[in-house]
């Protein structure tokens, strides 16, 4: 081996080396300087989201300036599973180290899920629960005419957000799945969406499986367009709740079981003493009973109940009915 080569190699090494060092060092400072202006960005990290994502877009957003660098440095500490889904304020002027931390050692939101079928004052009462500064009474204010418009999902919210910022957060929500074209088919089926929301609360809470939804809702539509009273035991469930219960009782019990005697309750809500629609929707329905109403099954049948199991069984006549309410509610 000729003398040159032999030293080419280990300067070669040695390049390489120093050029990683200096890379190294140069990638893990801030991108703009510490005497830099502390601007900051709301980084959102989505629920389940990869670390090579995560580092792709600090670097987008010139918040880091290697993804590459960042990742080793995750990696190299353990920490790739600790990183946490939620909405952290980032600056430029902060290194990949401090950044790492911020990631990885809390946020400043809070995933809360809001079941299909809730009424306002549950979506008020957990979100009291849960957030720093929030006031149920404020929500209820500005949700007071949008029941059936706080869409059912798990949300992403800053623990420090109002009231005004989570109604917001619902209401678009609702918007973007009330989508343009569920409300050309809506126009098409010859309802309006607040007809939609009152039925697909009705069909929310008298309906446990997915499957029954779209029968439900035809069967509630063909007797309200026939004159006929609809008789739905959840509204007399909504009108029991909002006699027995207040906003701050922990622990009442907003659906309690109908009896008999609450058939004869005096309230519009009633569908055993009125025949047409309740007032408002009585509930926060989801988009399968949404979308069963806009889009009903035909059946031959009339009437229907739910066992004890959440079974659904249908009837013609009325005398099928009595005979199913025998055979599985007795």
């Amino acid at each position: 081996m000729k003398k040159s080569n032999f030293l080419f190699i280990p300067l070669l090494f040695i390049a390489i080396l120093l050029g990683c060092f200096f890379w190294w060092r140069w990638a893990n400072q801030p991108v703009f300087g510490q005497d830099a202006p502390a601007v900051k960005t709301t980084f959102v990290i989505k629920k389940g989201e990869s670390l090579s994502s995560v580092a792709r877009r600090l670097q987008e957003e010139d918040l880091i300036r290697s993804s590459l660098a960042f990742k080793l440095l995750i990696l190299s500490a353990n920490l790739s599973g600790k990183i946490q889904a939620g909405s952290f304020q980032l600056s430029p002027s902060l290194n990949p180290k401090q950044i790492t931390e911020i990631l990885t050692h809390g946020t400043s939101d809070i995933w809360l899920t809001f079941p299909e079928g809730w009424r306002q004052e549950e979506f008020a009462r957990r979100l009291g629960s849960n957030l720093e500064k929030f006031s149920k009474e404020e929500f209820l204010e500005l949700a007071v005419d949008h029941e059936g418009e706080l869409f059912p999902d798990t949300y992403l919210i800053p623990k420090e957000a109002s009231a005004s910022a989570v109604f917001n957060l619902l209401q678009q929500n609702f918007q973007k799945k009330f989508n343009p074209d569920l409300s050309q088919a809506t126009q098409k089926a010859g309802l309006t969406q607040s007809q939609v929301l009152i039925l697909a609360s009705l069909v929310e809470r008298e309906s446990r499986h997915e499957s029954d939804r779209p029968v439900v809702a035809g069967i509630l539509i063909k007797r309200w367009q026939a004159d006929w009273p609809l008789q739905v035991d959840a509204a007399l469930q909504y009108i029991k709740g909002s006699q027995n219960c207040r906003l701050n009782s922990p622990n009442c019990d907003w659906w309690p079981t109908p009896t008999r005697a609450d058939k004869k309750l005096p309230s519009p809500f009633n569908t055993y003493l009125y025949k047409d629609l309740p007032p408002a929707p009585i509930c926060n329905p989801g988009l399968a009973s949404i979308k069963a109403v806009v889009y009903p099954q035909e059946s031959p049948f009339w009437f229907y109940l739910s066992d004890l199991k959440g079974n659904m069984h249908y009837a013609q006549t009325v005398e099928e009915h009595n005979a199913n309410i025998q055979k599985y509610l007795q």
